[in-house]
C-alpha cells in the first residue's frame, strides 16, 4: 500500500510540475502595421518560383529570383532583381536563364491586416540563356501576400504572368503564369 501511495503522490508531483512549465512557442506573426513599408526603408530577400515538373515531358523548372529594393515613399518600392533559372529537357542539354530586371513594388493599405500586406508588382529587364541566341526582353507582372513573422521578416506568395523573348532550342518567345514563395527582409532606413 506505501508503494501505491508513494507512486501516485510522485506521479501527481510530476503532473502538477509538467502543468506549471512555460512553454515557448515560435512567433508565427507580428503585428507591423506600415512600419515595414514606409518611406526609407529597405528591402532585401528573394523568391523561388515557378517550379515546376511536367510528367509528359518530363520536364523540371525552377527560377531563383533575389532583389533590393528602397521605398523611395509609403508603400511603394523600387528596386534590382536578379534572374536565374534551370529548365531540364530529357535527352537535351539543360537550359540555364538568366537576366537583371528591374522592379517597382505597391503595397495596397486596403485589404492589408496588421500582420500582412498585399502588393503588386512589375519587372522590365534583360534576360538570356545558354543555349541561346544574345540578350530579350524579360517582362513580369504579380500579385501577392506578404505575411510578416516578425518585425522585419515577411513569408510572401506571389503569382502572375512572365514573359521573355528568349530564342532557346529554335522556338522565340516564353511566357506563362507563375507562382512563387519569397522571404523578404525590411530594413529601416535614416530617418
Amino acid at each position: 500500500m506505501k508503494r501505491v501511495l508513494l507512486f501516485s503522490a510522485l506521479f501527481l508531483a510530476g503532473v502538477i510540475t509538467a502543468n506549471a512549465q512555460e512553454i515557448n512557442k515560435p512567433q508565427t506573426s507580428a503585428n507591423v502595421g506600415m512600419t515595414p513599408v514606409q518611406k526609407g526603408n529597405w528591402i532585401v530577400g528573394g523568391s523561388l518560383g515557378s517550379l515546376g515538373y511536367s510528367f509528359e515531358g518530363e520536364n523540371f523548372n525552377i527560377s531563383l529570383n533575389p532583389r533590393a529594393g528602397y521605398f523611395v515613399s509609403d508603400g511603394v518600392a523600387i528596386g534590382l532583381g536578379l534572374i536565374g533559372s534551370l529548365a531540364t529537357v530529357p535527352d537535351d542539354d539543360d537550359v540555364w536563364g538568366y537576366g537583371v530586371a528591374p522592379f517597382v513594388r505597391y503595397y495596397f493599405p486596403q485589404g492589408s491586416s496588421a500582420t500582412g500586406r498585399f502588393f503588386a508588382q512589375g519587372d522590365v529587364g534583360i534576360s538570356g540563356s545558354s543555349p541561346g541566341s544574345g540578350a530579350s526582353l524579360a517582362l513580369g507582372a504579380n500579385v501577392g501576400y506578404a505575411h510578416f513573422i516578425t518585425n522585419s521578416v515577411a513569408l510572401e506568395v506571389s503569382a502572375g504572368y512572365n514573359y521573355s523573348k528568349a530564342t532557346v532550342s529554335g522556338s522565340t518567345g516564353q511566357s506563362g503564369l507563375g507562382v512563387a514563395l519569397g522571404f523578404q527582409i525590411y530594413l529601416p532606413g535614416q530617418r
